[in-house]
């Protein structure tokens, strides 16, 4: 079963989200988070929904403010309004009966799900695809010097997923990103978590996973593929990707006691 509806996060902006509930119900759920400039709808969103699905285990996918059908212009997200988001939904899933809940993140949804992660108690797990630990880190070697000044200048970016047009967003992404490094926030999370990224990367670092990988103090698996890059193009990255998180989520929300 499906159900779109929307909720309001703390400052009351619309959040568009998809419920999707295995037949005869369940109390384990998987909150799934999207990448920058993506949507609750993303392939991998709706790859690991049905690999789920299929394991009796629901997914809770919603749209971060300014992107898919969610409310709000896009120029003025921060990474600390998206945990705030991202928190909201983990509270809801829990008001709605869901006792067992993983969290997954890609990319943006990733540095979201760690900052999220490091904040509670009550999560199952976490699995992290090419997780960004340090965003701003991220947006200055992607932009180089001159980039960031005419991102400061404009308050404009290039598209960083293609094409050619500039992406309005305000300066204050960034500056609120400096205070959103997620490698001391990670140390506090006590939910086992995986992190899957291809070598060949060409968005986030290697370094930022290896680095989050050695300072998580719970339970802990690291999965780099050969050659993948950060869209994993390739159809067998692609599944192999998604087989290594959907295991992760389905190893510790199966075996969570009801």
């Amino acid at each position: 079963m499906e159900e779109r509806f929307s909720f309001f996060d703390p400052h009351g902006h619309r959040v568009a989200a998809i419920l999707t509930i295995p037949n005869g119900g369940t109390d384990k759920i998987s909150i799934l988070c999207h990448g920058f400039l993506s949507s609750k709808t993303s392939s991998t969103n709706n790859a690991l929904t049905r690999m789920l699905i299929g394991r009796h285990i629901a997914t809770f996918r919603f749209d971060f403010f300014g992107q898919g059908e969610s409310e709000g212009p896009f120029d003025q997200i921060t990474v600390s309004l998206a945990v705030e988001q991202a928190h909201r939904a983990v509270d809801l899933m829990k008001e709605r009966g869901y006792r067992h809940i993983g969290l997954m993140g890609s990319s943006f949804g990733g540095l979201v799900s760690i900052l999220t992660a490091s904040q509670r108690s009550d999560l199952t797990c976490l699995a992290l695809k090419c997780p960004v630990v340090d965003f701003a880190e991220e947006l200055r070697l992607e932009f180089g010097v001159d980039g960031m000044a005419q991102w400061k200048a404009t308050d404009t970016i290039p598209n960083i997923i293609g094409g050619s047009q500039q992406i309005p967003l305000r300066y204050a992404f960034y500056e609120d990103a400096l205070r959103q490094i997620a490698y001391d926030p990670a140390r506090s999370i006590t939910a086992p978590t995986v992190i899957v990224q291809g070598d060949c990367d060409e968005h986030v670092p290697l370094h930022q996973s290896r680095q989050l990988f050695e300072g998580l103090r719970a339970k802990k698996h690291l999965e780099l593929l050969p050659g993948a890059d950060h869209q994993f193009t390739k159809g067998e990255d692609f599944t192999r990707m998604t087989q290594v998180i959907a295991d992760w989520l389905i190893q510790h929300l199966s075996t969570a006691q009801s």
